[in-house]
């Protein structure tokens, strides 16, 4: 099988090879093994379904609940001229209906399809007549209430399996604990316990932790000493990212910004000009990075506490996917503990309080009492909490509770851009322009510029069909929305806003409960998470790569060498006089900013250089001046 889908991987994806343990995972999969796949992040897990079922004959089902990773992966293979189709919430019910029905004719090769619509009729239904040959299961770990990201909808994929019993599973996933995987192939139904893991050891990024109350300092100091490749800044909050891009572009550092409360549209924008080079730095919460595939990424700074190790280690391991040297500083001040545990308690709203904002969604959505089950909504969380005085902060992690709960689902904001298909069939179109001449010039525009939009669903953009017709975008959409009511063709227009699905009718207030257990539970795991990245901040005597490493289960004595606390053991192994030369030898006759010296000093750990100014300065060897700049004056000793 090895030499099939070495050739499908250079046919279809350009690669002559293999990564390490991808080969091994394809194999397994081809055997019909149900295998679970554990690659770090930018190893190349979409590789390990995608060339095997090429190789298969059948449908691939793939589950993911990353709605803008899973249009870009259908995008990137209908490029290549692989059918796939993609299910998920917001979409027009025709649209629905038309990927379906396209999956049980054999028409696709891969639908993606979200977890919380494997319990829906017409799903089931779709189904019953596809040939799977391989179920797919992206971000597994979701499947696991020990993850750090537990999603009730994925409890539902073994229920599937039964409708397709000969058919393999690969679970992928970047992160995940000892605990974590059990749990997955159990929750999975595996036949037997089977599990490709590579280690989690990234021998050319190097993790450093600096404890530093002056961020915007190193920060500048880090990029502008980088000299090839891009970066990112990650910070928990929206306001920050414009604050920090804005600043960087104010000191010559070409920097932009991204977070989930963007329209898609400046979304993608942004992320484009990152992607190409245009701008050096992407200042950004944790909304931003899932998916991205950017080689030459070589430093990413956290200015905030991530909550879990995990997101930490999937953040960082953004840096270096082309296996050459990166770093990751994490930067931490006095008040940052204190700050990661406020946020945890803002995490669990008090359960009275949940209940309100869910009884609140009803009445905002108009849903009655008994309806609403798998029908999504757009919700714009700002206005919700303005209408019903709730804070921003309390709404969004009642969100989330509500989420792992099972109650609904949460999408961010995404580009939907507006489609058509004529529904008409050909004998009836011209009968149809007879009787309706006002309709003539829009049809003909959409019979003559928009291939395939007889069978399918088209992107149109209404503002250029108004102008090739010599009318407005508002009169387009009039038409365009008429022309639906008559059933001639199927409308969606643009949708950008975040979408809320329930997955449960809707409850009263009096039958409205969550299970104490669960959330206790669940706030005392996430406790536990955020108590395990205050002791890898804390932890100054054992290397990064280790410590992250452990977590995972994964022992080593092997120290990386190269981290902050790697480096301040060597370094107090070893004399600190090239420090002090490099340091004399900058100095001019002028005085210069702390800053310049370290920025000039950059071969050196920062902590290093500073310890050597604060020994220089106090064996009279430089000079403090008020500014806190610092000078040379007569040279009376060195360090021995």
């Amino acid at each position: 099988m090895s030499a099939q889908t070495r050739f499908i991987l250079q046919q279809y994806w350009g690669y002559p090879s293999f990564r390490p343990l991808q080969e091994e995972i394809v194999d397994s999969v081809m055997a019909g093994k149900d295998t679970l796949a554990l690659l770090p992040t930018g190893g190349g897990k979409s590789i390990c379904f995608q060339v095997p079922a090429m190789a298969m004959e059948g449908l691939c089902l793939v589950i993911t609940p990353l709605i803008a990773l899973m249009k870009d992966q259908v995008a990137h293979l209908v490029d290549k001229g692989i059918p796939a189709a993609a299910i998920y919430s917001g979409m027009h019910p025709d649209a629905l209906e038309l990927a379906y029905n396209q999956a049980a004719f054999g028409r696709l090769k891969f639908l993606y399809v979200s977890p919380e619509r494997l319990q829906t009729n017409p799903f089931l239904e779709a189904l019953k007549r596809m040939k799977v040959c391989l179920l797919a299961v992206d971000e597994s770990h979701c499947i696991s209430q020990w993850g750090y990201d537990f999603r009730p909808p994925y409890l539902k994929i073994a229920d599937i399996r039964p409708y397709m019993p000969k058919t393999p599973v690969l679970a992928l996933t970047a992160t995940a604990t000892a605990k974590v995987v059990d749990d997955i192939q159990v929750r999975l139904g595996f036949k037997e316990k089977n599990v490709f893991q590579s280690s989690f050891e990234r021998k050319n990024v190097t993790y450093n932790v600096y404890h530093e109350a002056d961020k915007y300092g190193v920060l500048y100091r880090k990029l502008n000493a980088m000299t090839e490749g891009s970066a990112i800044v990650y910070v928990r909050n929206r306001k920050r990212t414009q604050v920090i891009a804005d600043w960087l572009n104010s000191v010559g550092i070409s920097a932009t910004f991204y977070h989930a409360g963007l329209d898609a549209k400046t979304r993608d924008e942004r992320q484009d000009l990152w992607m190409k080079g245009k701008v050096k730095v992407i200042a950004a919460t944790n909304a931003f990075g899932m998916g991205i595939d950017k080689p030459d990424v070589r430093l990413v700074i956290h200015m905030d506490l991530p909550d879990s190790i995990e997101a930490y280690f999937q953040e960082a391991g953004r840096a270096g996917r082309d296996l050459k040297p990166s770093e990751a500083f994490l930067l931490v001040s006095p008040a940052d503990i204190e700050k990661l545990q406020e946020n945890l308690v803002q995490s669990f709203p008090e359960l009275e309080r949940i209940k309100l904002i869910y009884n609140a969604l009803g009445n905002y959505f108009n849903i009655p009492v008994g309806a609403g089950e798998n029908v999504s909504y757009p919700l714009v969380i700002h206005d919700f909490a303005n209408r019903y005085g709730f804070s921003v902060v309390e709404v969004f992690h009642t969100l989330k509770i509500l989420e792992k709960e099972g109650f609904l689902v949460m999408s961010d904001s995404f580009d939907e851009p507006s489609k058509v298909m004529i529904k008409a069939s050909r004998d009836d179109i011209y009968g149809f322009q007879v009787n309706n001449p006002q309709y003539g010039d829009l049809i003909k525009l959409m019979l003559r510029s928009l291939p395939g939009v007889m069978s399918d669903f088209v992107k149109i953009n209404e503002e250029v069909m108004a102008s090739k017709i010599g009318t407005t975008s508002e009169k387009v959409i009039e038409q365009l929305k008429k022309l639906e009511s008559y059933n001639f063709i199927s409308y969606a227009s643009r949708n950008d806003k975040p979408q809320v699905l329930f997955l449960s009718a809707f409850v009263g207030v009096r039958h409205f409960g969550l299970s104490k257990e669960n959330y206790y539970d669940r706030k005392k795991d996430a406790e536990e998470r955020v108590k395990a990245v205050v002791d890898f901040v804390n932890n100054d005597e054992e290397c990064r790569s280790v410590q992250l490493l452990r977590y995972f289960n994964e022992k080593t004595k092997k120290s990386c060498g190269r981290c902050d606390v790697c480096m301040r053991k060597t370094t107090n192994r070893v004399s600190y006089g090239a420090i002090e030369d490099k340091v004399k030898s900058v100095m001019g006759v002028t005085a210069l900013p702390v800053k310049e010296v370290l920025t000039r000093c950059g071969e050196y750990n920062e902590n290093q250089v500073l310890d050597s100014i604060r020994f220089l300065v106090d064996n009279g060897v430089l000079q403090l001046e008020r500014d806190g700049s610092v000078k040379m004056r007569e040279n009376k000793k060195s360090r021995q």
